[in-house]
């Protein structure tokens, strides 16, 4: 990902056929296609396709995602259809985005940013502490998984793959007292009905990327970056540098309870960041402030305020970046 805007002045012609790839799912298939109407209202003249696909990830639903492989196993099918040619650009949920890009492909665009909070259900109690001791909690994500234990140590979370619907049908079936999920998901599916609240980033801080789709394409492909410059959100973008350099000095993953937010007013930026043990028994929390032209570094030195307080205990050895 480049730490500047794309620029939407280039003069490159608009390609006359743009084939977007995307997963299956209902939710997915809805942000594909509102990314093609945003490229048909850039380009009338312009042709846009659809080449759904399945990926490992919606194969495999039984087992959470830390333990099959990690958020690339929504991404890499759809980027194997563009390195092949088959497609021009993938439309991602930038939260499913790894740190790190395949050699050859860029981050190219993101649209202006949705609800980022996780949003609280549950057909019986209207809060998070309203839940009754030991309730049962679903959710995968140890981002979540972390923030809800910490505070509600008593909690049973266990965790709930699978598309919307089938996560909401476990719910109303008894299987479990509340869930949560991305705020933003249910109200693109025209579901937010089922959100009971919305957790707040001081109960649960959302993870990186959340509520943003993004778009990506090879990198060498002069004519769709420069259509895909026109759809790009600028505050958006600024906030995507943020967190995402905070995530890749991390080097984290769906294996690491961490979290990242940043706000804009103005010309100034806050970004928070969080890392905890999945547990909850320990959470360390930082937060920088300065110019949002800075944003990038602001990320990274997040990261390092975390690590001066331990971070490195919570990555997977692996993983855990030098102080170097």
């Amino acid at each position: 990902m480049t730490t500047s805007s794309p620029n939407p002045e280039s003069r490159i012609p608009n390609p006359a056929r743009i084939r977007i790839t995307t997963r299956k799912s209902a939710l997915a298939l809805w942000q594909a296609e509102h990314v093609a109407c945003l490229l048909r209202a850039h380009d009338p003249a312009a042709t846009v396709e659809l080449l759904p696909l399945s990926t490992r990830g919606d194969e495999i639903t039984d087992r959470p995602l830390a333990t099959i492989g990690g958020k690339g196993l929504f991404t890499k099918t759809l980027e194997a259809a563009l390195f092949d040619g088959r497609a021009d650009i993938a439309v991602h949920s930038l939260k499913d985005v790894p740190a790190q890009l395949p050699e050859g492909m860029r981050l190219a665009a993101v649209i202006a940013r949705d609800d980022p909070r996780d949003a609280f259900i549950s057909v019986r109690y209207p809060e998070l502490d309203a839940l009754p001791q030991g309730a049962r909690v679903g959710s995968s994500s140890l981002r979540r998984q972390c923030q809800l234990k910490h505070r509600r140590p008593d909690l049973e979370v266990i965790p709930l793959r699978g598309n919307v619907g089938t996560r909401l049908a476990k719910l109303e079936r008894g299987d479990f007292d509340a869930i949560i999920l991305a705020a933003a998901g249910l109200k693109r599916l025209g579901q937010r009905e089922h959100i009971t609240t919305c957790l707040e980033p001081d109960v649960c801080l959302p993870a990186v990327g959340q509520g943003t789709l993004a778009i990506e394409c090879r990198e060498d492909d002069e004519p769709i970056l420069a259509t895909l410059a026109a759809l790009n959100d600028g505050p958006t973008w600024t906030r995507t540098l943020a967190e995402r350099a905070l995530n890749r000095r991390l080097q984290g993953s769906c294996q690491v309870p961490l979290a990242a937010f940043a706000e804009l007013d103005g010309e100034q930026i806050t970004v928070r960041g969080l890392i905890g043990a999945p547990d909850g028994s320990r959470v360390l929390r930082a937060e920088r402030h300065g110019a949002a032209s800075d944003a990038a570094r602001l990320g990274e030195d997040l990261a390092e305020d975390l690590l001066a307080q331990g971070a490195a205990e919570f990555l997977h050895p692996a993983q855990a970046p030098t102080n170097a």
